[in-house]
This record gives C-alpha cells, structure tokens and sequence, in this order.
C-alpha cells in the first residue's frame, strides 16, 4: 500500500511523538505539536500512541491511495473528503485503492494530523521519525511534503478495516477556540519576577505573535517586569515560558532550542499545551492560570483516560 502526494498542504512533516534525551548535544526533541491529537489519530487506526503521522498546519494534504487502508484526520477544524464523500474528523475510515482523499480546514485550528494504519516507512534518525526542518534530518529526507512523494507504511496488510467507524468517545474531542485559558506553573525562576510581574503575566490577555513557529510562540501584550539580571543558559521544556529582555513572553514549542538564557516565569502543563499549539499566530489569545503540580498531574491523566474509542456500525464508514 501507499498514499500518493498529489498536493502537499502547508508545512505537512511526518511527526511522532519526538526524539528527547538528545538535547545534551543540542538537538531539540522536535515531534508533534499537539500530542493529544497525534495519539487520538494513532489510537483511531489501531497504531502505537507515538507512531509517525503526518502534521500539517490550517490546510492539509491531497493524498491518493494506491490499495485499500483506513485513515483517520484529527483536528476539529478539519474537513475530511474522500472520494465524493465527505467524512468527520476524529473518525477512522476506509479509503479504497485509487480514491482520493482531501484534507481542508474552516481555519478555526491551527494542526491537524493524518494517520494510516500500519504507521508510516520513514528511517528514524536518533529514534525517532520526526522532521527537524532546521536541522534537515527526521521524516522524508528532513524537508515538507512534495508533490509525488511515496508514503508507505511500516507494517504492510496492516489495513484493518474492522475499526473503520471507530471515534473518541462523547466528550472526548476537544474543542478549541482562538481564546483560551492555558494553565502553568510558576518557575523556576518566578521569583526573579516578584508579586508585581507575576499579576502581569497571570492577569492580562497575550496575542500570539506572527512570527510564532514550531521553535517557539512569541506573545505580544503588555511587558512583564523583572527585578534581577542575567541568567547563565540551561536546559528547556516544552511550555516553558521565557521572558526576554523586552518583557514580551516567548513559550518554547516542538523545535525549541536545546537551552536558553532568559529566565522562565513558568512552564504550560503538558495537558493544555495542544490548546496553546492550535492558536493561530496573529489571531490566537491566551490567558495563564496557575495551579499546583499536583493539580498538573492530574489534568494530564484525565487527558490520558478520555482517550477511549467508541465504533459506529454505519456502512458509510466500510464502504468505498
């Protein structure tokens, strides 16, 4: 089996879920910017949660399938058309050999991701398939989708139709909005900030940036005050928000620097990051709330347990 590009959508990258343990060497973990999603559409497909899947950002790829497979899009902005039918996102469903499948988007989401059962044939490169597109290593040669490229899966005959209509369970799918109110806790070096910088940053609004990337979101609104100086460069993790200089908070993303040098007020839990990464650059806003690890801990499991899969019998979602 494989999926033929015939369009290959905006900054579509084949993405697991990372390749960590390497940034002593400076190579950033890379990976999907919305894990939830990543793993839903893994999970829909009968895959491994961290499998390769195809990222791409507002308008997905046009793909043509060379044999029967079952494919699932999540990202609840996207529209999903196989054929002459159209068909939801965060559903698994069957593409017959030579049907065309389109991905669009109303826009109202910033990534969307497209799984095949069976995963994708990329090498991996310290681990993981991954696309580091600074780097140019990870996925297809380090590079984007390109018209007449050849998707093959890692596993051939591994096209299981019987979860064909499988979906998140009710309440599962998360809806996304361009306002949002995106949890943190504070540190480690909050108290660099004091109680005055500290109600800035938890008590305004922050417009993501346009020249926010994969490497970091840049937020634009009023500055945050510091009272102490330079900090020597270590590590960073996904959601860690740094404040440089100017005041203007930078949160690190997928691709961010193995270190950094300006102080960070805080870190996003790891169970709001997808709803930070769907914020759309020039349009996107976010407020922080603080809560306790614990409270962080927490969230993340109840993410984990909703990822439960119900099956619609529908014919429409077997029949090519």
């Amino acid at each position: 089996m494989a999926l033929w590009v015939l369009e290959p959508g905006m900054l579509a990258t084949l993405q697991d879920e990372g390749r960590p343990g390497y940034e002593r060497f400076g190579v950033p973990p890379s990976g999907a910017m919305d894990w939830f999603a990543l793993r839903a559409a893994n999970l829909l497909v009968g895959n491994p949660a961290g499998a390769a899947a195809l990222e791409f950002a507002l308008h997905g790829p046009t793909l043509q399938a060379d044999r029967d497979c079952l494919v699932s899009v999540c990202g609840s902005g996207f529209r999903l058309r196989i054929g002459e039918r159209d068909m939801p996102a965060w559903m698994a469903v069957r593409v017959a050999a030579g049907e065309v499948l389109r991905v669009a988007s109303d826009t109202s989401e910033n990534w969307g991701y497209l799984a095949v059962s069976g995963g994708f044939a990329v090498p991996k490169v310290l681990g993981s398939a991954s696309t580091y597109l600074r780097g140019g290593f990870g996925g297809l040669d380090g590079r984007t989708l390109q018209p007449g490229d050849c998707l093959r899966p890692a596993v051939e005959g591994a096209g299981r139709v019987e979860l064909a209509g499988s979906r998140l369970s009710a309440g599962a799918v998360p809806v996304r909005l361009q306002q949002a109110e995106v949890r943190v806790v504070t540190g480690p070096q909050a108290e660099w900030f004091g109680e005055d910088g500290l109600a800035v940053f938890l008590g305004q609004a922050y417009r993501i940036g346009v020249q926010s990337d994969r490497m970091g979101y840049r937020l634009e609104g009023p500055p945050v005050p510091r009272r102490q100086g330079d900090l020597l460069s270590e590590g960073m993790a996904f959601g860690s928000v740094q404040v440089p200089p100017d005041g203007q908070p930078i949160v690190m993303m997928a691709d961010r620097p193995a270190t950094g040098g300006y102080p960070k007020i805080a870190t996003v839990i790891r169970a709001d990051l997808p709803a930070l990464a769907q914020l759309q650059a020039g349009v996107g806003q976010v407020r922080f709330k603080a809560v306790t690890l614990a409270e962080a801990q927490a969230a993340y499991r109840a993410m984990i347990q909703s990822l439960q899969v119900e099956t619609d019998t529908d014919e429409l979602w077997m029949t090519a």
